[in-house]
């Protein structure tokens, strides 16, 4: 479906799927929360939806928490249960932002599949053929936001030893404590979480790139560039 023309006010508008691609490190997640605010649509992300029904307890819940108990991965059918439970909510009903979901190939079948079929109760959205954005950034970039992170242990303020660097080497501009590398920041880590990426992603990207649903947006650019570009891509990006 053509992209509608856009309303006056911006949460009145049917903005419909938004799916957010990008590597660790990328900028989604605050691409994810600037999008939200802007349109009035939820941010939905796997990990929340997890942590979501296993606090409720909900039947899903019990049996995602019994498979995590074992050290295994969620199976997509679970997971695609959880999304498809909250894409049927309301507040899904003029669009909606998916942060994390699809990872896979497999897991995109299963949407355009879910958005086209019955079962999918936001009409509305279901005519607009969901629009990809990938926050594109190079490895060497990726590299040093997230292995040059440090945190203050006290306060919780974030710094790069590359980009934002306290005043003193090492030591909190706020409170002077020493600051600290979480272990999710250690090169070890950080290469295989972007080796992960690259298998997972790549051939979704490439997979959306054949529907000619992807859009990407140079996420190497300052912030409010990047929130620019993002936005502009939501309101001109011409869904086929």
């Amino acid at each position: 479906m053509e992209r509608q023309e856009l309303a006056a006010d911006p949460k009145a508008q049917t903005v419909g799927p938004v799916i957010l691609l990008g590597a660790p490190g990328a900028g989604k997640g605050t691409q994810a929360k600037l999008i939200a605010q802007r349109y009035g649509i939820p941010q939905i992300s796997t990990g929340d939806l997890l942590r979501d029904h296993v606090t409720r307890g909900t039947e899903l819940g019990r049996k995602a928490k019994a498979v995590m108990e074992r050290g295994e991965l969620v199976p997509d059918n679970l997971v695609c249960d959880m999304v498809a439970e909250r894409l049927n909510r309301p507040d899904c009903g003029r669009g909606f932002i998916l942060d994390g979901f699809p990872r896979t190939v497999a897991q995109a079948q299963w949407l355009d599949q879910f958005l086209t079929g019955n079962l999918f109760e936001n009409k509305a959205v279901s005519k607009i053929r969901p629009l990809v954005i990938n926050i594109a950034v190079g490895y060497n970039q990726l590299w040093k936001r997230l292995t040059g992170r440090r945190s203050c242990p006290t306060c919780g303020r974030i710094y790069n030893v590359y980009f934002s660097p306290s005043r003193v080497a090492d030591i909190c501009d706020v409170d002077g404590a020493k600051l600290i590398t979480r272990r999710d920041d250690s090169e070890e880590v950080i290469s295989q979480r972007l080796k992960a990426y690259e298998r997972q992603t790549l051939p979704l990207a490439e997979y959306y790139r054949g529907q000619g649903q992807l859009r990407e947006v140079d996420g190497e650019r300052d912030v409010n560039t990047v929130s620019a570009a993002t936005l502009e891509t939501i309101e001109h990006g011409d869904r086929l």
